[in-house]
């Protein structure tokens, strides 16, 4: 009998193991109460880590309605801390984790995320929170000098609330080769443990093209590292391409990954459709899967949400997910995060929302 059942529980965990993630079944309607926001204040982002304390943190981006959506993120934003006991909130604000820095005193210069932190990912690791950013510096007007100075870095806590070690260089720069996909400026990270102890980290990519201040198309690419702090090593290549290129300046966007081993020991990523290449629903959110973290394809059912979401009166939203966050609890994403409202003409002040996902 104990042989049997030996057998069995190996069999089922086999089984498990062997399955191919699918999310858009799962996905549930908007409660009311699942939003987050602040009066006055646009929120953008939303990185939620669940730390041995048993609460839920999140790290979000934002800056005053006063100085306009856009191009207000790119020059005043910052990264603030929130807290709830339960995924779905109410989350309360309790600081600001990354705010802006004084002059470097060894060089007398502004820190390379002097002005602005922006684009938080975060995870949980070795009883360390390791927050993954933008910052960028300028002379707090002009937003071609600011979005083209986005570069990543990590900040390190055992404290979510803080303080913060962050660094005087980013991790990851551009390349000094113009004719790269990643000559002119580099943002939105997104990063995961590898089962190996290293690091993955994915990043959104702009081109220095001669005679245009905001460059070329908009990719991605990846680096790794043998620990949060680095060094990064960029990798070959770009990712998260359409199988036949097109004319279209970007296709993916706002990478959230993870390494499952309950899942085939895959690397998955939630990004955003931005022109329906993969889902075929513009401005949806898109399932990708890779064995390496490095080579990535969308999933067998890549759909994960269209372009709007249902809430739970019976209506749908009025505005898409953006900055599409998971939080993975026990090896199976528990809630999808996302940014909704903000850019689209006629929206509200954007809000960071918290979707419900069925849990098998």
């Amino acid at each position: 009998m104990k042989s049997f059942i030996t057998i069995a529980i190996f069999t089922t965990t086999c089984l498990a193991s062997a399955a191919e993630l699918e999310l858009e079944s799962r996905v549930q309607a908007l409660p009311a109460s699942h939003r987050f926001a602040e009066k006055g204040w646009f929120v953008w982002c939303g990185a939620p880590v669940k730390g041995p304390d048993g609460k839920y943190h999140l790290f979000y981006s934002r800056w005053p309605v006063s100085v306009g959506f856009a191009p207000g993120w790119a020059i005043h934003s910052e990264i603030a801390y929130a807290v709830a006991d339960k995924p779905g909130g109410p989350y309360q604000h309790v600081n600001v984790a990354l705010p802006k820095r004084p002059i470097n005193p060894a060089t007398g210069k502004k820190y390379w995320d002097g002005d602005v932190t922006h684009n938080p990912n975060a995870f949980y690791h070795n009883g360390k929170y390791h927050l993954y950013y933008m910052g960028n510096h300028g002379d707090g007007k002009t937003y071609p000098m600011h979005r083209n100075n986005q570069r990543i870095g990590v900040a390190i806590a055992t404290n979510p609330q803080g303080p913060w070690q962050r660094l005087d260089q980013p991790i990851v720069d551009i390349t000094d080769d113009k004719k790269s996909f990643d000559s002119l400026c580099v943002t939105n990270p997104a990063a995961c443990m590898r089962p190996d102890g290293g690091v993955l980290l994915i990043y959104k990519a702009v081109q220095y093209i001669e005679g245009k201040p905001m460059g070329g198309n908009v990719r991605y690419g990846a680096a790794i590292a043998k620990q949060p702090q680095g060094p990064y090593i960029k990798t070959p290549g770009k990712i998260f391409e359409a199988e036949k290129p097109g004319k279209h300046w970007m296709v993916a966007e706002d990478p959230f990954i993870w390494f499952s081993e309950k899942y085939d020991n895959r690397y998955y990523a939630v990004t955003r459709d931005v022109v329906g290449t993969f889902t075929g629903s513009s401005g949806g959110i898109c399932l990708f899967q890779s064995a390496d973290g490095l080579n990535w394809k969308p999933a067998a059912k890549p759909k994960v949400l269209g372009a709007k979401f249902a809430l739970e009166d019976g209506s749908v939203s009025n505005s898409n997910i953006e900055r599409p966050s998971l939080l993975i609890e026990g090896s199976e994403p528990t809630y999808l995060f996302g940014a909704a409202d903000g850019y689209k003409k006629g929206g509200k002040i954007s809000t960071n929302v918290q979707i419900p996902l069925i849990t098998p």
